[in-house]
């Protein structure tokens, strides 16, 4: 059975230029008609491919919750969250050999605002950095797109913040999102539940990441301390002085409560559904007597 090898260390392979004909240059780098960039368009594809990744946010705090995958059952799990700085860490989707190159340059600058202004880098600014650098890779034939999705949680002056970076270069700030294969059925859970993520606590909240992760798994999977890796940044406010909750990565046995939490909450909300379904049934034999 073919088997990708998306969120795994890859070996990319370049032609020297002069061995590449013009006319498949003035096609791959070219705009069509419709307006499509199929360098782009491949590398987004690389993002669908690989493993789901979720974020959400709320008033206090960001959460990023990633599923893990192996290439071959002798091998170890590939890093799915990367800590950044101690207020910024992001969860990537597609090629994790180019997330290692963005997460490099990202601590990079996040080092250089703190030895030149004093101070963490604003999380819009750091996103806004890697959108340029990844654009730039889409106007040379000579270079690629970078062919990875990456989700950023941070916090800053103005509160906890969630954005989406994507291929062609474009980022976006979000309340929730999900990407990466069979995200579709996260975020279908994300926006039911979305009115419910501005007054989430952290626990709340890592719980809503869970249960929107499951969505996207298969019938025949389940998420373990294995797979799974959880990653928290936030504020605390005790005695009205706002306090950084440095950015923390759980992973291995550290994820065990936190999924048996998310588990509990879905053992109590099956039952309540059945309950009222049981209470409608009842209600309608009544009235049909």
């Amino acid at each position: 059975m073919f088997r990708n090898n998306y969120d795994n260390d890859v070996i990319t392979l370049y032609a020297a230029p002069s061995l590449i004909s013009a006319d498949w240059l003035t096609e791959m780098f070219s705009s069509s008609p419709q307006g499509r960039i199929f360098q782009v368009e491949y590398a987004q594809e690389a993002v669908k491919q690989g493993s789901a990744v979720v974020g959400l946010v709320s008033k206090t705090h960001a959460v990023l919750v990633a599923l893990k995958r192996n290439a071959e059952d002798l091998s170890s799990y590939q890093k799915k969250v990367i800590p950044i700085d101690n207020h910024l860490g992001l969860a990537l989707a597609g090629l994790a050999s180019d997330a290692r190159v963005l997460s490099n340059f990202m601590k990079r600058q996040a080092l250089g605002s703190k030895m030149t202004y004093g101070r963490p880098v604003p999380v819009e600014r750091i996103v806004n950095d890697i959108g340029y650098r990844a654009q730039g890779n889409t106007q040379q034939y000579s270079n690629r797109p970078y062919g990875v999705g990456l989700l950023v949680a941070g916090v800053d002056a103005t509160g906890p913040h969630l954005f989406e970076f994507s291929p062609s270069g474009m980022t976006q700030e979000m309340v929730a999102c999900a990407i990466g294969a069979r995200s579709q059925m996260s975020r279908t859970y994300l926006e039911r539940q979305l009115d419910q993520f501005e007054k989430c606590g952290r626990e709340e909240l890592v719980v809503h990441g869970v249960r929107a992760l499951k969505e996207s798994l298969s019938q025949d999977k389940e998420l373990t301390v294995e797979n799974c890796s959880i990653g928290v940044v936030g504020i605390s406010d005790p005695e009205g002085k706002r306090k950084l909750e440095a950015f923390k990565l759980y992973d291995g046995a550290d994820v065990g409560p936190l999924l048996e939490r998310a588990a509990e909450g879905e053992g109590k909300n099956e039952s309540e559904v059945e309950g009222q379904t049981e209470g409608t049934a009842g209600e309608s034999m009544e009235v049909d007597s």
